[in-house]
């Protein structure tokens, strides 16, 4: 009897079935889904207006709305905008976009573009370091990731931004939001680099006092073999304004000297007057006047006038 009830009731919802399809009662009489918000769209919900901003004025606008592009965009905040502003002696963000070029705009915002939706699950899969959309030197510039924790970012400056929210979807790609605008290779000068970084504080602070920033900002080209704030707190102190000149520019390279040009073991010239020896090593070293080698601890840090090596020690001249 259970059985043959059973079959009834099969019966039954099947003819229900049945008829609902031949009515039209099927998904056409559901109301259509909401269509979903593209990059440009979901980046003004978002309220990132100082990116919002710096897109229009680059004049990248069409990539951000354009239907067909799959993208990922790492977005910073407002406050990471006004960060970066500061630091390089603006107001804020809105002087900073005010006063930069469109096209270092659209170089700095580019190289925060990655090519395909990637969520994070998906950058993870992608290697330590991968291309953006920004090309230097002939070819994409590259970000470099650590997923060991979270997703972390470090960019050409050598800081690293931290994704604070991951896989905001849109219907052309997808957003990851960063606390730090991430500064790319060969836009900002020297000195906006090391203004960009807060381990030189104390070498930008010692280039205003020796009225260098506007040489170094110059058309160059320089190499700069840039002290660390640790490097400058063991250097010896109470120099006077004319004995500090000289140890900056005992720092600096007349051209730009990579990596891969460094001549070692034969006397550099500096824009001091002085000689420096880089002899070969792991890490290179310094040879100065001082019986303590500098470490070059980091190499090819390119600026749009030059290139800047990391050293772990301030180099001392003939006084």
């Amino acid at each position: 009897m259970k059985i043959r009830n059973f079959l009834k009731m099969g019966l039954a919802v099947l003819a229900l079935s049945t008829t609902l399809a031949g009515c039209g009662g099927d998904d056409d009489d559901m109301p259509p889904m909401p269509a979903q918000k593209n990059l440009a769209e979901v980046a003004s919900e978002q309220g990132f207006t100082a990116l919002q901003a710096a897109v229009t004025k680059a004049g990248i606008a069409g990539t951000l709305t354009d239907p067909n592009a799959q993208l990922t965009v790492f977005a910073p905040t407002n406050q990471a905008f006004n960060d970066l502003a500061v630091r390089l002696g603006f107001a804020d963000a809105n002087a900073m976009v005010t006063a930069l070029p469109a096209s270092a705009l659209q170089s700095i915002l580019t190289y925060h573009v990655v090519s395909g939706r990637k969520l994070a699950a998906d950058l993870s899969t992608g290697g330590a370091t991968q291309p953006t959309a920004y090309s230097f030197a002939g070819a994409p510039a590259r970000l470099n990731f650590d997923f060991s924790s979270g997703v972390k970012i470090t960019d050409a400056a050598l800081t690293t931004a931290t994704v604070s929210t991951a896989n905001v979807a849109a219907s052309n790609g997808v957003i990851h939001v960063v606390d730090k605008v991430l500064v790319p290779p060969g836009v900002l000068n020297v000195v906006q680099m090391a203004q960009a970084n807060p381990q030189f504080s104390s070498l930008v602070s010692a280039v205003v006092a020796a009225n260098l920033q506007g040489t170094l900002s110059g058309a160059g080209p320089f190499t700069v073999f840039a002290p660390t704030n640790a490097a400058f707190a063991a250097a010896p102190q109470g120099l006077t304004p004319a004995q500090l000149r000289t140890v900056l520019t005992y720092h600096v390279v007349s051209g730009q000297v990579l990596s891969t040009q460094i001549p070692f073991g034969s006397p550099v010239a500096t824009v001091a007057g002085q000689n420096i020896v880089i002899n070969a090593g792991t890490p290179p070293t310094i040879r100065d006047t001082t019986a303590t080698a500098a470490r070059i601890t980091a190499v090819d840090v390119r600026a749009s006038n030059g290139v800047i090596h990391v050293v772990d020690k301030v180099l001392i001249p003939a006084l």
